[in-house]
């Protein structure tokens, strides 16, 4: 058996949530960051998940030209293939 939703309204169709309202100017004009509301032991609870870490030693862009049977080998793989070429070299500098 399939469940099948309900049809989605038009895009430009009126959305009412009186739990969630659009917000309007003034209310953005309003708005304090959560750094001018909350303690420091408040922020501590909510880590910054957005992004990437900082890492010490960020990687660097380099363009490199590698044989077409290296290139196939690692992407029939799946995805992620040019970390796994990362991988690889950094196994071979670490011998």
């Amino acid at each position: 058996m399939s469940f099948k939703h309900p049809p989605l309204p038009a895009d430009d169709a009126p959305f009412d949530d009186d739990d969630n309202p659009e917000w309007t100017e003034e209310m953005f004009a309003r708005a304090k960051r959560p750094e001018e509301m909350l303690s420091p032991e408040e922020l501590a609870a909510f880590p910054r998940t957005r992004g990437r870490p900082p890492k010490t030693a960020p990687k660097i862009r380099v363009a490199l030209r590698l044989d077409p049977d290296v290139v196939e080998h690692f992407k029939a793989g799946g995805p992620r293939w040019q970390t796994r070429i990362n991988e690889a070299l950094v196994r071979m500098v670490r011998k």
